[in-house]
């Protein structure tokens, strides 16, 4: 009987291993399904970012899409609105200056409608962000840091800069050079 008892004992035993065993087992993969649902959802997180950054380059994209465009076209419109105010006594160049002036305010009209606006420098206080300062002088008689010549007008598209101006600015200090 007792050889009986110690048989039951022994295969109550290796029942209770083989629980512990499933059990053990059934850890292991719970803790890898929660480890392989966490990377489920971090690869889709990761991958709605990426559709999102993606959507918003297609906006931006096809926002800006004409800025190289429209830098283009600064030079000749420049170009154009130097020979528009040029100076004459003749009446008929006089009327020629006249059409060609409606001519360059409707491309102006245009480029502003387009985004592209001219970045205000005269007389403004110089700003890094916008002007890129050419030349300078002293001149105490004016406020110190600010613009007195546009060398080249500057501007921008939409919101961003398209082309800094180019400015003469007044610098000075009250130690004049000796320090």
């Amino acid at each position: 009987m007792e050889e009986k008892h110690q048989e039951e004992v022994v295969v109550e035993e290796s029942k209770k291993e083989k629980k512990n065993k499933h059990l053990a087992r059934i850890e292991v993969l719970e803790a890898e399904i929660k480890e392989l649902n966490d990377k489920y959802l971090r690869t889709l997180a990761e991958a709605d970012n990426f559709k999102k950054r993606i959507q918003a380059e297609k906006v931006m994209d096809k926002k800006y899409a004409a800025s190289s465009f429209a830098n283009e076209l600064l030079t000749p419109y420049e170009q154009f609105s130097k020979i528009v105010e040029f100076p004459t006594d003749n009446d008929l160049l006089k009327n020629f200056l006249i059409g060609f002036k409606m001519i360059k305010d409707q491309f102006e009209q245009v480029l502003e409608r387009e985004g592209v606006k001219e970045i205000k420098a005269l007389g403004e206080v110089f700003d890094a962000k916008v002007h890129h300062a050419i030349e300078k002088t002293s001149d105490k008689e004016k406020a110190n840091g600010i613009v007195l010549e546009v060398l080249q007008k500057g501007y921008y598209f939409k919101d961003r800069i398209l082309r800094p101006a180019m400015v003469k600015i007044n610098e000075w200090s009250e130690d004049n050079g000796q320090n």
